[in-house]
Order: C-alpha cells, then sequence, then structure tokens
C-alpha cells in the first residue's frame, strides 16, 4: 500500500511540475525580457542601497 502512495505522489508532483512549466511557456517574450529589465532595475536600486550603507540621519540618539 505505501508503494502506491509514493507512486500517487511523484505522479502528482509531475503533474505540478509539467503545469508550472506550461505556465513559464505561455509568455511572450516582450513580457520575458520586460520582466527581466524590471528585475534587474530593482536589483540594481537594492545594490547601490546596501553600499551606501545606512542612513545615519534617521538614527536614533
Amino acid at each position: 500500500m505505501l508503494g502506491v502512495a509514493g507512486i500517487a505522489g511523484v505522479a502528482a508532483t509531475g503533474v505540478l511540475i509539467a503545469k508550472d512549466e506550461r505556465r513559464r511557456r505561455a509568455y511572450e517574450p516582450h513580457e520575458i525580457r520586460e520582466r527581466l529589465h524590471a528585475r534587474h532595475a530593482e536589483a540594481v536600486e537594492t545594490a547601490a542601497e546596501l553600499e551606501a550603507g545606512p542612513d545615519l540621519d534617521d538614527a536614533p540618539r
């Protein structure tokens, strides 16, 4: 009985992975490009904030 449950679990996982892959492939190339540009801009902004260090003007005294 445990073997059947294991096989069913593996099959369900495969179905979820296939569904996710179809959803990912549903994007048009320009949509992927826009998303990548937005993620890059966010990463650059975060890196700049980290390089600047903490804002000491707002630090408690």
